[in-house]
């Protein structure tokens, strides 16, 4: 079936070009917030419906709205990049609609096909084009971040699937996520909290995951620290993730390691266009648990010569410490060298810069 268009209601009050060139001079991360935003309306009797772009504002919500009271919500982040001739793209926004679906079936929503979810995109952007950055060289990092997310709006006290639902997508322009940019961060590890356990949503993009992270992202802050890593919540010996991204481990053997995904981590974009592009570098890329003896160990004897994160707002970031209660196992010193060409290589297909043979890359305007 062909994707409904949407309908245009443009914005009666338009951020002022002056104001918008300032903000896209020093965007921040999710700060400021494009004039527009997407709309598309589900009830159980009339599927989806009411295609729209409308202006950017406050949604009014029942008191009673399913979101508000049994956390029945996904999400998904993907960026729009502009290349050099002016032209806007956005990097594979199948995977991220696919995802999108795995999320809603765990989270009892109805499921956006892949037309409508990136019709969505492609509809926000005609209309906020000039929110797009533009980089003032290959080291800036800007880009357009979207955010596409569904809620159960539904007035209702009652703990069953909402027969109402809304899908959005807003954006926000965003500078590098990290201030330290390619810098190694330090990460804490939690002991007290779980990320997600066999069974739960921890694969799914959801928002409980994220809010019940936040008190271990407090503990790591606490101790200096820019992320948390989680063990797993059976063993408590396996690495999962970090709050917010995946995992690598580079050997000096050329294997490249990451966590397997087992219903309890997030299968990241950047996670398995990474794993694509090792080959590429060389590298012999693996999928496999790792245990945190292992990290501490490999470390040590310099077994594992690097490791980094991935995800679609930090891109590829290097680690350089983890912390724990008693203990700091602290990467080996070096330059970062396999995280920084990845991320190299990645940026330079996002941003058009390197040739796309894969067709990852999907044009909005």
């Amino acid at each position: 079936m062909p994707t409904a268009p949407f309908d245009l209601l443009p914005s009666a009050d338009p951020t002022a070009e002056t104001i918008r060139a300032d903000i896209l001079e020093n965007p921040g991360f999710g700060r400021y917030f494009t004039d527009h935003m997407a709309h598309v309306r589900w009830t159980n009797a009339a599927g989806w419906h009411g295609h729209q772009v409308r202006p950017y504002g406050p949604l009014t919500l029942d008191p009673a709205a399913a979101v508000l009271h049994y956390g029945q919500e996904i999400f998904e982040g993907i960026k729009a990049y502009r290349h050099a001739d002016g032209s806007v793209w956005t990097f594979r926004p199948e995977k991220n609609a696919e995802r999108f679906r795995r999320s809603a079936r765990r989270l009892a929503l109805p499921e956006l096909d892949d037309e409508t979810f990136v019709e969505s995109l492609r509809a926000l952007i005609a209309q906020d084009r000039n929110w797009v950055p533009t980089p003032a060289s290959e080291a800036d990092e800007c880009s357009l971040y979207l955010r596409p997310f569904m809620i159960a709006s539904e007035k209702f006290l009652g703990v069953r699937p909402s027969q109402e639902v809304d899908y959005y997508v807003i954006a926000s322009p965003a500078a590098a996520y990290f201030k330290g940019g390619i810098a190694p961060v330090s990460i804490w590890l939690s002991s007290n909290y779980k990320r997600a356990a066999p069974g739960g949503t921890g694969y799914a993009k959801c928002g409980g995951n994220y809010a019940a992270s936040l008190a271990a992202q407090k503990e790591a802050e606490a101790h200096g620290c820019g992320q948390v890593a989680f063990l797993d919540a059976a063993e408590n010996k396996w690495i999962e993730e970090l709050g917010g991204m995946n995992l690598f481990f580079v050997y000096k053997d050329g294997r490249l390691v990451t966590p397997k995904l087992t219903g309890t981590i997030l299968e990241g974009v950047t996670r398995d266009s990474v794993l694509e592009l090792a080959r590429d570098e060389g590298l012999s890329p693996e999928e496999r648990h790792i245990s945190i003896d292992e990290w501490r160990e490999g470390a040590a004897s310099g077994e594992i010569t690097e490791v980094f994160a991935c995800g679609t707002a930090a891109v590829i970031t290097p680690v350089g410490e983890l912390v724990g209660e008693d203990e700091r196992i602290r990467c080996p010193e070096g330059d970062n060298p396999i995280a920084k060409r990845l991320r190299k290589r990645l940026l330079d297909l996002q941003y058009g810069r390197a040739e796309d043979t894969r067709g990852w890359l999907v044009q909005l305007a």
